[in-house]
């Protein structure tokens, strides 16, 4: 079975479309890699672990980079539960705690 690749909700949705475009195409790639290859073998500079069940599409573009932190959930799925321009080095806590919140809707 492959690995699919879907946002939470219209929210995480509008997030993602309010990314600039290359930025939007880099989340678009990850996902495809995802999907052909199998998450298993995407790692860095595309994904990394954040914390417990969280982790992050790492995604730059010429205005600066952004992030997707998402869930994986049973029968190989990838389910992004937010998106946000990064503007500080350091994933900010506030965004961690969003994702983690949007998680539980899901990791039930």
């Amino acid at each position: 079975m492959n690995w699919t690749v879907e946002t939470l909700n219209t929210t995480v949705d509008k997030e993602l479309t309010t990314l600039p475009v290359d930025m939007r195409a880099r989340f678009v790639r990850i996902c495809e890699l995802i999907e052909a290859v199998g998450l298993e073998r995407v790692g860095m500079p595309y994904i990394r672990h954040l914390t417990g069940p969280l982790w992050e599409m790492r995604m730059k573009g010429r205005d600066g980079i952004s992030r997707a932190l998402y869930v994986t959930v049973q029968r190989k799925r990838v389910v992004v539960v937010r998106a946000f321009i990064k503007k500080t080095r350091q994933t900010p806590r506030q965004e961690i705690d969003l994702a983690l919140r949007r998680a539980k809707e899901v990791l039930r």
